[in-house]
């Protein structure tokens, strides 16, 4: 059955646009989110920690922030855009007294309502917004009037207008140009979840690890190294991210192509795919959600270690090193 999609059509913008709209956050997706969605004509305030880079960002684009308290009084939909172990001591602390009935909570990622981190009142919308794509495309996008496409989903609908809220805010920022579509709290946490773990974040880069060290244990040049196996995922990835897998293959040389069709499923093999239905059985039940979250109640001991270890490897020494060759790196950072 072919996924419904929703445009700015389907979107009546003025269901939001009588309200005052307050995100708590203005990093990455808040400041793309929050601009937008005044460009659109909404009423926005913004809130960050005072003196805080985000905080003087938030002033030079324009607006007065406040403190999460301040805004979740005065605005009567409230966006959580700050990073997910943040969320649940920011709710309690500031945000969870001034959720009155009637008004709506927002969240850009479902974690902590799906794992149970925040549990709003029974008397207020909850709904999600989550662009496919990082803030500064979402708002690069938005400027030249073409948009990033976003995920909508209904946790609790009390209004009976949850739907049209997230659709007028999805509209907002931009997304009912591309595409909008709908999905649950429950299905975005955990396919975000996997997708990082297994094949984004883990699974590339433990790939990317493993070729490399491969090709350097058997005497070959870690420069050499470097260049096969980390610096020309870019171009893979691109062509990936223009026309998919079929779209990679045509651009790539038929050597290229017979060979990464013939030699790939030798290493993503079963036992490979039985190892990413462990990782999503742990996503599904919880388990990770329980080790990340008492992971931070502990002061991320093994997270830091393990920022530590990958700064360390042969890997990224050799890249640093190799990146100095290149100077258009550094533009836009």
């Amino acid at each position: 059955m072919a996924i419904k999609m929703y445009y700015d059509k389907d979107a009546d913008q003025n269901v939001l646009k009588s309200k005052t709209i307050a995100i708590i956050g203005y990093g990455s997706q808040g400041h793309a989110q929050a601009q937008n969605l005044r460009d659109s004509g909404y009423k926005v305030i913004v809130a960050d920690v005072a003196g805080s880079d985000n905080y003087k960002l938030a002033q030079s684009h324009g607006f007065q922030p406040m403190s999460a308290a301040e805004a979740s009084a005065q605005a009567e939909v409230i966006q959580i855009l700050v990073p997910d172990e943040l969320q649940r001591r920011i709710y309690t602390a500031e945000i969870q007294k001034n959720l009155t009935a009637g008004k709506a909570l927002v969240f850009s990622h479902g974690f902590n309502i799906h794992f149970g981190q925040i549990m709003p009142p029974k008397d207020v919308d909850v709904y999600m917004v989550a662009p496919k794509g990082p803030g500064h495309l979402v708002r690069r996008q938005y400027e030249i009037g073409a948009g990033v496409p976003s995920l909508i989903a209904v946790f609790q609908d009390v209004s009976g207008n949850a739907k049209d809220l997230a659709l007028a805010h999805a509209s907002g920022i931009g997304a009912g140009r591309a595409g909008i579509i709908e999905t649950t709290f429950r299905e975005e946490t955990e396919t975000d979840l996997f997708g990082e773990q297994a094949v984004l974040c883990g699974g590339i880069t433990e790939l990317i690890k493993a070729g490399f060290q491969t090709l350097v244990d058997a005497g070959y040049q870690p420069e050499i190294a470097y260049f096969e196996c980390l610096h020309e995922m870019k171009l893979i990835v691109d062509l990936f991210y223009e026309g998919g897998i079929a779209g990679m293959y045509y651009s790539v040389s038929d050597t290229a192509e017979y060979g990464g069709m013939t030699r790939g499923p030798r290493l993503i093999n079963d036992a490979v795919k039985a190892e990413m239905r462990t990782i999503l059985r742990e996503v599904q039940d919880g388990r990770f959600a329980r080790e990340w979250i008492l992971e931070n109640q502990a002061g991320r001991p093994t997270h830091n270690a393990l920022r530590r270890e990958h700064s360390e490897l042969p890997l990224e020494k050799t890249g640093k090193q190799l990146r100095k060759m290149m100077p258009w790196l550094k533009k836009g950072k």
